[in-house]
């Protein structure tokens, strides 16, 4: 956890979950500008893309790292799935990096499970660890996702957390992926991760809204 408990820090993805909005394609040239005035704007972490999707965006996460990411600049994050393909293309376009992040997701819910990745519970929580400590041979700094957090059964998350966080997850993301929760709700999932997690104050916790109501 951080030293000042009531900082908030900015994670910001317009230029990866942004950039999956209709009709938003950016090419590199246009990536590299809004990184810079995001790290003018004293943003915390840049996600730049996620660099295992496509040469573009290996390339572009490569550059924004080159050039953004500086000391004293912002941290530049690449997402990857819980693969060891994607952490090594993200491990490889953060490089350049001063401060680089690897934020890697598997999804928690029973209906993902079921549908998308057709996995059990039992495999997920055995890849959630096992991945991030690959993360970690490339980068200090990972951040986990346990993917549509606001439908999944709060034990087996929370299940899930504790043995990322056990594997060296320094910040733990609550993603509410396809806009289920309402706020209240949302709050009282943040609450239960809080009070049923036991190693959660070894990780920063942040949160991923959609406005999908």
């Amino acid at each position: 956890m951080t030293s000042n408990q009531d900082r908030i820090i900015i994670f910001d993805t317009t230029l990866r979950d942004g950039e999956q909005s209709p009709g938003a394609a950016l090419n590199i040239d246009e990536k590299l500008t809004i990184a810079r005035q995001l790290s003018r704007l004293g943003v915390d972490v840049i996600e730049a893309g996620f660099p295992y999707s496509s040469p573009g965006d290996f390339e572009a996460v490569q550059k924004i790292a080159e050039t953004v990411g500086v000391e004293g600049g912002p941290t530049i994050c690449g997402l990857a799935r819980t693969t060891r393909a994607d952490i090594e293309a993200a491990g490889k376009a953060l490089k350049p990096a001063a401060n680089a992040r690897i934020h890697t997701f598997i999804a928690t819910s029973d209906i993902h499970l079921a549908y998308k990745l057709k996995k059990t519970r039992e495999e997920v929580l055995a890849i959630a660890p096992e991945m991030v400590a690959y993360a970690k041979t490339f980068v200090d700094d990972v951040e986990f996702s346990p993917e549509d957090a606001g439908r999944s059964d709060p034990e087996f998350l929370y299940q899930v957390l504790e043995a990322a966080i056990a594997a060296g997850a320094t910040t733990v993301n609550i993603p509410d992926t396809v806009g289920y929760t309402t706020p209240a709700e949302f709050g009282a999932l943040i609450r239960g991760i809080k009070e049923n997690v036991p190693n959660i104050d070894q990780a920063i916790i942040s949160v991923h809204g959609h406005n999908d109501l």
